[in-house]
């Protein structure tokens, strides 16, 4: 019966490595968790110079950004859209956002009638009862 030493010898054992695997699960998971996250915080896609107001209310972080720059064109998730294409882009994102609130951000500059061209047209869609119009906060 031989014995093995535990001591300085030169043979070291298959327990003596680290094992790296729980870790390595844990960084994927934070990674996974930070990829899908990030997903859900969009931006209008211009930038957009909004009204001052002290308003402590807020949105959900799942709300569908609509954003009208200073020349009246809509923006939709990064991308610009024709007025005639708003209430169809609107009726397929809450498809799969059907909670999410709708937030707009106007221009200090935008045309006062593409704001109402805008409202009037998502006006009969359905499940939306506000709009949220967003503004800086003092």
């Amino acid at each position: 019966m031989a014995r093995r030493r535990r001591g300085g010898s030169g043979n070291e054992s298959e327990g003596d490595d680290v094992n790296l695997t729980p870790m390595l699960d844990v960084v994927f998971i934070l990674l996974i968790f930070f990829i899908v996250t990030a997903k859900f915080i969009s931006e209008p896609g211009v930038e957009i110079s909004r009204q001052d107001v002290d308003n402590d209310e807020r949105v959900t972080p799942l709300a569908i950004l609509v954003a009208i720059d200073e020349n009246g064109d809509i923006y939709i998730d990064d991308k610009l859209i024709e007025p005639n294409e708003v209430e169809f882009t609107i009726r397929e994102m809450r498809k799969g956002n059907a909670k999410g609130e709708l937030v707009l951000q106007a221009d200090n500059k935008a045309p006062a009638g593409a704001m109402v061209g805008f409202l009037e047209t998502i006006r009969d869609l359905e499940n939306v009862t506000r709009v949220n119009v967003s503004t800086e906060q003092d």
